[in-house]
């Protein structure tokens, strides 16, 4: 009985312990012939970006206000993590007419 009664108090709680932030997702930005590809909506502090490079030239996706620096060499990819919300924009050190921004919520 008393068992009983832990168990209906502990499933009782969980409905409330579900409003924690979602889990952090991994978003994909592909960058191919000289530019960046469209940039994920719903990107939030926590989640990955997975820079796809699918070019022939070497890039990087380096933020200006230096939060990441992700070197991208012809066929690989990398990843970087997002610590701050906020607009952050970025381009490639290689190329910087290339260029974009993320849109991070908390």
């Amino acid at each position: 009985m008393r068992r009983a009664i832990v168990c209906a108090i502990a499933m009782s709680a969980a409905p409330l312990l579900s409003g924690a932030a979602p889990a952090p997702k991994v978003h994909s930005i592909v960058i191919d012939k000289m530019r960046f590809g469209a940039v994920p909506p719903g990107v939030r502090v926590g989640d990955t970006i997975l820079w796809i490079n699918k070019d022939l030239f070497r890039h990087s996706a380096t933020a200006r206000n230096g939060s990441f620096n992700v070197d991208l060499p012809a066929g690989k990819s990398g990843r970087t993590v997002l610590r701050r919300a906020g607009n952050i924009a970025f381009y490639c050190i290689y190329h910087p007419g290339m260029t974009g921004t993320l849109t991070v919520g908390r």
